[in-house]
């Protein structure tokens, strides 16, 4: 590495405290009960339960969460034998991967010995702790043995990732990449570089998946591994082909795939020409493959080529794998991972990535768009999908092939999963329930950026919608492959195309000057504003009853769509303004904010009327609004013209809904601390910490917001229009697609509630 790298890698390490991990508590210790209750006396009653029945170890201690990571320093990375201590970096690193992952706990492990059996002992001992056994950077031929013997003596997972880590990433990409060339893995040549742990380990699992074993080859430094040679390992023997041909070339003709797990510049570019038309050429050799692919592609522009290097397309890696794998087997309490589990991983990988990328991805990779084809055959590590995908058929395979200890519901599971990389899941899952299913008609105003474009295939798949895409349908006609989506126009959505629906659109700008006319709009700039302004026009849509609700804006300035909206869609019946309340997904939950975009110094009533909308739009995400007026003052402390309107806003509310939880004015550290409240009032109408905090203005909400989520990282739901007569949202500049899907679900179970409660909506 250069040096500038080296020297960043080491401060990485060093601050701002050495190294990567740490250990947390998950329980509180604030006070002598707790105490008492983690330690002496109260942890004897575990210990008794788990004496009697081991199995409640998984019930009250972390073991069914915890894996260790273990190595003795023999074969570490490209370092080779540089002893158990200098390793910890590394296995520190895996543990990292393992969290930041699939959320398991990770001891680091490195064990002082070259003997094996010393090695395999000291494992072995250690179950009492784990929940399942990853073993790391060990050299071959020693690494088959202890694994083997270690899968004997324990009854939990033990898995070698430089062996089957590999295999199950390298299997999923020559998946691809076959299905990709129209040849069935039983009718695949395949050749090696490398007879090792990694390479014997991808072979196995391949043959295991119906390749056959006359069709592969096994090369090594040494040469071809044929009937004759002596010195083979164990594992090589079912491989040792009956030849006169003792080199890589010499075995190289005709050969769909190439796999290299050997060393730098083996892979000849003049021997290229051998292999059989349209090959793969997996070089993975790491930090230099066998053959750098602009090299390959050269020669041969017909490949496909994958490396184990991140600044290339098609990396083989292994963090595609066993974080997940993990995952998988500690949840159904397996006692091995088994070849049925290693294929489903590869099966779920290689699945992954023949659908669309998720957006998440493009913005990871700098805005590239990743489609299915000969650049992208595994998905990125990046993928918050590959946790639910992986994970599932893994402990599908587990119970299935009889080694689960416990059995589970996989569609709940999947879904429990699917949680773990998108934070506001769970809050959003009582207000997806409601949507799925719905197929309401929705417009979609910026119907051709990329962001819109797969939250709709997230919305479809879900249920929720018919979406109408305001776009350009010659855009859409090329955008759609290109971002490898899989719905179609006019089947699956509606287009409203100004440059070519003429007459809907004359519809919609005679709608519209009706509407308009006296809102400041001139007759002139009618036609304009309904061709060119998707706002304009998806509104248009809603209030013609031509859809359900609506999602407008996203690349543009906030206020200026909002302008559009508040002229075309009018305010609900007896509500004096339009709101606009935002979520932040924190890591204590979900915490919401009214007024974040719309109303900049409202007056009392507008306060107290804001509260209530607020709190009816809280439930509907299956939480009991407990509510907080803030301000500067507390409790009566000042008197300023800011903290009488809060005061006189509160007794407002109580007056208006006394069934609501609700306080104030107050700080915001006493809305959200229960015992700090306790000091200050005896009386306060709601335990807990407050979920939803009403601001004196914009600028504190707006502030508030921002100031939390960049601060925290915290996903944000919203923001929400509250206060109209139909459901349509403004996107902000920094949506994602997960945002939008997740105002997409907003707007529907927005409608469903209309409907239960028998509200009439416009029809066309």
């Amino acid at each position: 590495m250069d040096e500038n790298l080296r020297r960043a890698a080491l401060d990485y390490h060093f601050l701002p405290r050495p190294g990567k991990l740490a250990i947390e508590p998950t329980k509180r210790m604030v006070n002598q009960r707790d105490l008492a209750l983690a330690y002496s006396p109260g942890v004897a009653a575990p210990c008794v339960e788990i004496a009697a029945d081991p199995a409640k170890a998984l019930d009250y201690t972390a073991r069914g969460n915890l894996v260790a990571v273990i190595s003795n320093g023999t074969a570490v990375l490209g370092l080779g034998a540089i002893g158990a201590l200098a390793s910890k970096p590394v296995m520190e690193g895996k543990a990292v991967l393992f969290k930041k992952f699939a959320d398991i706990d990770v001891f680091d492990i490195e064990v002082d010995t070259t003997d094996p059996e010393k090695f395999i002992e000291a494992v072995a001992l250690l179950e009492p702790t784990f929940g399942g056994i990853n073993l790391e950077d060990i050299k071959a031929p020693e690494c088959f043995a202890i694994e083997a013997a270690l899968k004997e003596r324990m009854n939990i997972p033990v898995f070698h990732d430089d062996q089957h880590g590999t295999a199950i990433v390298v299997a999923a990409a020559v998946t691809n990449a076959l299905v990709l060339r129209g040849i069935p893995l039983s009718e695949a040549r395949l050749v090696t570089s490398g007879a090792g742990a990694a390479a014997l380990a991808c072979v196995d699992l391949l043959v295991s998946m119906g390749l056959p074993v006359e069709n592969v080859t096994l090369t090594d430094k040494d040469g071809v591994i044929h009937a004759g040679r002596e010195g083979m390992l164990p594992n090589m023997a079912r491989y040792a082909r009956v030849t006169d041909a003792r080199s890589l070339p010499e075995v190289l003709p005709g050969a769909n795939v190439f796999l290299g797990l050997s060393a730098p510049g083996v892979l000849k570019p003049e021997w290229l020409p051998m292999l059989a038309p349209n090959p793969l050429i997996f070089a993975l050799a790491n930090p230099e493959p066998e053959i750098r692919p602009e090299i390959a592609r050269e020669v041969r522009p017909d490949a496909i080529i994958a490396t184990g290097r991140s600044d290339y397309p098609n990396q083989v890696n292994n963090v595609l794998c066993f974080p997940y794998i993990f995952r998988g087997a500690l949840d159904v309490g397996a006692t091995q991972i088994n070849e049925a589990m290693k294929a489903a991983a590869a099966q779920a990988i290689a699945g992954l990535a023949r659908v669309p990328a998720h957006d998440s991805v493009a913005q990871a990779y700098g805005g590239r768009r990743l489609v299915f084809g000969p650049e992208y055959i595994i998905p990125t590590p990046f993928d918050p999908r590959l946790i639910a995908e992986i994970a599932a058929a893994v402990a599908q395979a587990a119970m299935e092939s009889g080694v689960a200890t416990r059995t589970i519901d996989l569609e709940e599971y999947k879904r429990s999963l699917a949680n773990v990389n998108a934070r506001s899941a769970q809050v959003m899952l009582p207000v997806f329930q409601a949507a799925r299913g719905a197929n309401k008609r929705v417009a979609y105003g910026e119907g051709e950026d990329d962001r819109v474009l797969r939250a709709v295939q997230d919305a479809l798949r879900e249920g929720m919608v018919r979406p109408t895409l305001v776009a350009r349908r010659r855009i859409l006609e090329q955008k759609l492959p290109e971002l490898g989506l899989q719905f179609q126009l006019d089947r699956d959505v509606d287009v409203v195309d100004p440059e070519t629906d003429h007459g809907l659109m004359e519809e919609l700008a005679n709608a519209y000057r009706d509407v308009a006319g006296r809102k400041g709009v001139p007759a002139a700039e009618v036609i304009r504003h309904t061709h060119r302004r998707p706002t304009v026009t998806a509104a248009m849509l809603l209030r013609t009853g031509k859809v359900d609700a609506a999602l407008v804006g996203g690349n543009s300035e906030y206020w200026g769509q909002i302008e559009h909206v508040l002229r075309i869609i009018d305010r609900a019946p007896g509500v004096n303004r339009v709101y606009a309340l935002s979520g932040l997904i924190l890591d204590a939950g979900a915490l919401f904010l009214t007024d974040t975009h719309m109303v900049p110094d409202p007056t009392p009533e507008q306060v107290a009327e804001m509260t209530v909308l607020a709190a009816d739009a809280v439930r509907r995400f299956g939480l009991e609004p407990k509510v907080a007026l803030l301000s500067h003052s507390n409790f009566g402390s000042s008197h300023s013209p800011s903290a009488r309107k809060m005061r006189s806003a509160a007794k407002l509310v109580c007056k208006a809904r006394p069934d609501l939880l609700v306080d104030g004015e107050m700080h915001a550290d006493a809305a959200l601390s229960q015992a700090l409240r306790e000091k200050l009032v005896p009386d306060s109408r709601f335990q807990g910490a407050a979920n939803l905090l009403v601001m004196p203005n914009l600028d504190a909400a707006n502030i508030t917001l921002t100031a939390l989520s960049a601060s925290s990282s915290s996903p944000t739901i919203g923001p929400m229009l509250l206060g109209l007569s139909q459901h349509i949202h403004v996107l902000t500049p920094g949506v994602t697609a997960r945002g939008i899907l997740n105002l997409t679900s907003i707007a529907v179970s927005g409608v469903e509630d209309d409907a239960a409660v028998g509200i009439a909506v416009p029809a066309a």
